[in-house]
């Protein structure tokens, strides 16, 4: 009887252990906190107005103060700049604009579009005052400053394609922004494809003239990061997405402080900070259908050009390149 009694609570232990075990299994463990990177790397440009807010009233800083994050800031020069930042690992967070991004992504480039910092009508090709050129069908055979893979690179093949010229019937001088700018004025080139604050500086500091402009042709200024990055600290990225968008409400709630802190951070006059904020709308960080329509009516050129194999290739990127996902919920 007593070794009846042994066995029978054995067994009776085994079936409380197998019921224990169950329902450790059943019952989901408390996952613990994401990671956080030890440091975010940021990027601010004259071409994102936003960004010298953010910079200037350390609201990132302030959001990851407790845990101990580092917040970096590193200077872009152009969206080319940004996307080499971002694509060889120096930056997290880029300031791009959409038809760059677009071409990095169909060349291989793991990137993801996450927020819109603007819908800007930044971009005009200039002349000097006196110059004899008065539209883009006058440029033909002529040297034109643009920083390559920019959005003003673009706009300026757009705009060559529309006349029916291509890039092969222009001498383009790959010079970044500020020097395309000093290279019009010293008129070492004829004309220049330039981006906003640059443009307009020259229009109201040296006299240059404006042969083109087009709304149209302009497309989004971009936050964007690496797929990877987004994988692995995914609530980085909506926590950085949630402080950008604070930064924009202020932004259009304040926009005398805004061209106050612009002038002031970014080195150009107050008047050149205000006319270069009224060519930007800032109301909305959402894409909607016409901002994917008009990068799909830049892929005829980029193809012509050779710098995409083919339509459907491009617009395939188009589709996977923005992801709103990360966006606050409104």
């Amino acid at each position: 009887m007593k070794r009846l009694s042994i066995v029978r609570h054995t067994a009776i232990g085994r079936v409380i252990s197998c019921i224990s075990l169950l329902a450790l299994l059943l019952v989901p463990s408390k996952l613990p906190a994401e990671p956080l990177p030890s440091e975010i790397r940021m990027d601010y440009a004259d071409y994102n107005p936003l960004s010298y807010v953010l910079k200037k009233f350390g609201w990132l800083e302030k959001e990851f103060e407790s845990e101990g994050v580092a917040v970096r800031w590193i200077f872009s020069e152009g969206s080319n700049e940004g996307l080499d930042f971002l694509t060889k690992g120096n930056v997290d967070f880029a300031s791009t604009s959409a038809l760059p991004s677009l071409l990095y992504k169909a060349k291989g480039s793991p990137i993801k579009a996450v927020y819109i910092f603007s819908h800007p009508d930044w971009i005009s090709l200039v002349v000097t005052r006196d110059a004899p050129i008065k539209s883009v069908r006058g440029l033909k055979g002529k040297k034109i400053a643009a920083t390559p893979v920019t959005e003003p690179y673009f706009f300026l093949l757009r705009a060559l394609h529309e006349v029916g010229l291509q890039k092969s019937d222009v001498k383009i001088i790959p010079l970044n922004h500020k020097e395309g700018r000093i290279a019009l004025e010293s008129k070492k080139v004829d004309a220049w494809a330039g981006i906003d604050p640059y443009g307009i500086s020259s229009q109201l500091e040296s006299g240059s003239r404006v042969i083109y402009r087009n709304e149209a042709f302009n497309s989004n200024g971009f936050l964007t990061i690496t797929e990877p990055f987004a994988l692995k600290y995914p609530e980085t990225v909506s926590r950085v997405i949630r402080i950008y968008e604070r930064v924009r409400k202020w932004a259009v709630t304040h926009p005398d402080d805004l061209a106050i802190i612009y002038s002031d951070e970014s080195g150009i006059s107050l008047p050149i900070a205000k006319v270069t904020l009224s060519k930007v709308d800032l109301s909305r960080p959402v894409p909607a259908m016409e901002d994917f329509n008009h990068l799909r009516e830049a892929v005829p050129v980029l193809v012509k050009e050779k710098m995409v194999t083919n339509s459907s290739v491009a617009n395939k990127v188009i589709d996977d390149l923005v992801d709103p996902g990360f966006l606050p919920q409104r």
